[in-house]
């Protein structure tokens, strides 16, 4: 894990309560199966006083321009706005499981990640969880896998297989539910969070909102 990582700091301070008024690490927009326009996310991240957010599109990073330069103005305008990381969300290979990989905080314009920003999953080696992790961090990121309880093998051994592969963390709190109003699922989300601390990855957290309303899916 890169411990120097301005990041890292944010996401030990990762609890059950950050998500979704405080901390967002994982949302979409219409730059890939998301509903809202990313200057409008924007909006609603200040409207709900969020610190720290990302939006994770799935392979593209197109959002992130466009969000940065409506925050400026939001705060040329006199409003206080969230601090925004990059963020995507890749689709590789785990244990042979399909699965789901957050990058945060990397470089954009990066070209080892550029493979993986081409709006669709790629083929081949590069498909592995491995070699996606690579790129993330190569990038200057932070590669988590995300919510570890949907995919076809329990998250146990693949937390376990993430950590053996350099993975920084995995997203701890995710609403398996899909409430209207984001709430972390209890039983899961604990065990998980547990499984990272004893491994000492990081925890994050986020909505996975791809509707209209960014406190919830």
């Amino acid at each position: 894990m890169a411990a120097d990582h301005p990041l890292v700091q944010v996401l030990e301070g990762v609890d059950p309560g950050s998500c979704p008024k405080r901390l967002n690490f994982h949302c979409h927009t219409l730059c890939s199966d998301g509903s809202l326009a990313p200057e409008h996310l924007a909006d609603q991240a200040i409207d709900l006083g969020l610190e720290h957010f990302a939006v994770t599109d799935h392979h593209s990073a197109q959002a992130c321009l466009p969000i940065q330069k409506h925050l400026r103005q939001r705060q040329l305008d006199g409003m206080r706005v969230p601090t925004l990381w990059t963020g995507v969300e890749i689709s590789c290979l785990l244990e042979g499981c399909l699965v789901h990989v957050l990058g945060l905080g990397f470089k954009l314009d990066h070209p080892a990640l550029a493979p993986y920003l081409e709006g669709q999953a790629v083929v081949g080696q590069a498909l592995q969880a491995g070699a996606v992790r690579w790129a993330i961090q190569a990038a200057g990121g932070l590669a988590l896998l995300a919510h570890p309880a949907r995919y076809r093998l329990p998250h146990q051994p693949l937390i376990q297989a993430a950590a053996a592969l350099g993975f920084d963390g995995a997203e701890a709190f995710y609403d398996y539910e899909q409430k209207a109003n984001w709430q972390p699922s209890p039983r899961v989300c604990h065990a998980i969070a547990a499984q990272l601390r004893s491994l000492g990855l990081l925890s994050s957290c986020g909505t996975d909102t791809h509707g209209l309303q960014l406190r919830g899916r």
